[in-house]
């Protein structure tokens, strides 16, 4: 087998390797700083854990060897303008928007979405980055540098965020999880849980919107699709090329994981439907040290990304799985006296949609 190059050295290519070492593949992660020269051989298989990167020696090489996969998509989703365009031209729901022009005015925003308009970077931000409210109660205008690189989107009053993490093969063939369902903190991920019973009636629709994107770009490899949840419909919020921080549940919770499944598909590796286990969560751990006492928790895996700890930084994450719900309620109540504001936010929002 072909060494398969990931470009991003991250938390997500740490994982791809993981994943990969039990099939006996040879995965290499690589820095996006990095200035070496790379030892790619023709057959060699690129893909990526990042939507872009700068431009150095290493990522030169792997950007422009003939089995980067999906390379031609990195641009068209990394950049939120042309993603939109995408979802437009395929019909797919999103909220109402427009990009910001030279001579966008912030009263052409309310006037065009409403009394409350949100600001997205075309490129580049996370985590609550790269975003920016308009509020005509306040007055407030649009920033002179946000003309020319941003959109604009309507504020949507949704009920709940959920996402759907799915693989597409090289012969077309797709598999999907279980709709997740998110909880965003100051516009970070805290933590998700899935499946969900009561969200099984979204499954079929929310897998048809992925499938249309996906096949339209023909795409290889793991993709995941945000959304708002308004009533029984569903709008795209974002997407993202590649294996996805809401999908880490999978880890635990299924018997293939969306790592495992994103390596297979680039590979192609023979992909096959995976077999949910139990009721699975996911809790971020953003900006707080590790704590190996956490680990006297039944059925925690804490997967610690050896990462410099500072504010708002994802630096590892918990997941635990069980079909016992009194277990994860347990769990939860264990992890509530250990984690600091504003956890208790999240565990009270995983405990209150523990089924029954």
């Amino acid at each position: 087998m072909s060494t398969i190059w990931v470009l991003g050295a991250g938390q997500l290519g740490a994982m791809l390797k993981h994943a990969a070492t039990p099939l006996g593949l040879d995965v290499r992660p690589v820095d996006i700083e990095s200035t070496d020269t790379l030892p790619l051989s023709a057959d060699d298989i690129v893909t990526a854990e990042r939507e872009e990167w700068p431009k150095t020696n290493a990522t030169e090489q792997l950007a422009t060897h003939s089995n980067f996969v999906n390379l031609s998509t990195f641009p068209q989703l990394a950049d939120r303008l042309t993603q939109k365009k995408w979802l437009d031209k395929l019909e797919l729901a999103t909220a109402p928007w427009f990009p910001i022009e030279q001579d966008s005015t912030s009263n052409h925003c309310y006037n065009t979405l409403g009394e409350k308009v949100l600001l997205k970077r075309r490129r580049g931000g996370y985590d609550g980055k790269g975003q920016f409210w308009l509020k005509q109660s306040e007055g407030t205008q649009v920033p002179e540098d946000w003309k020319g690189h941003a959109i604009a989107e309507q504020a949507i009053n949704f009920d709940e965020e959920v996402s759907l993490v799915g693989v597409r093969g090289k012969n077309g063939e797709s598999f999907f999880y279980p709709l997740t369902l998110n909880l965003h903190i100051n516009g970070i991920l805290y933590a998700s849980i899935a499946p969900l019973d009561r969200l099984t009636h979204l499954q079929t629709k929310a897998e048809a919107m992925l499938s249309k994107l996906m096949e339209a770009l023909d795409y290889v490899g793991v993709m995941a699709m945000e959304c708002f949840r308004l009533g029984d419909d569903l709008l795209i919020n974002e997407l993202a090329p590649r294996v996805h921080n809401s999908g880490h549940w999978t880890q635990a919770g299924a018997s293939v994981n969306q790592f495992e499944n994103h390596i297979r598909a680039v590979a192609g590796l023979p992909l096959a439907k995976a077999e949910v286990k139990n009721l699975s969560m996911m809790v971020n751990l953003i900006g707080v040290p590790v704590n190996y006492d956490w680990l006297s928790t039944e059925g925690l895996e804490l997967y610690w990304y050896n990462k410099s700890v500072r504010p708002g930084r994802k630096v590892g994450h918990i997941n635990m799985c069980s079909g016992h719900i009194d277990k994860l309620n347990t769990a939860l109540t264990e992890l509530d006296a250990q984690l600091p504001e504003p956890y208790q936010e999240a565990i009270k929002w995983l405990k209150a949609n523990l089924p029954g």
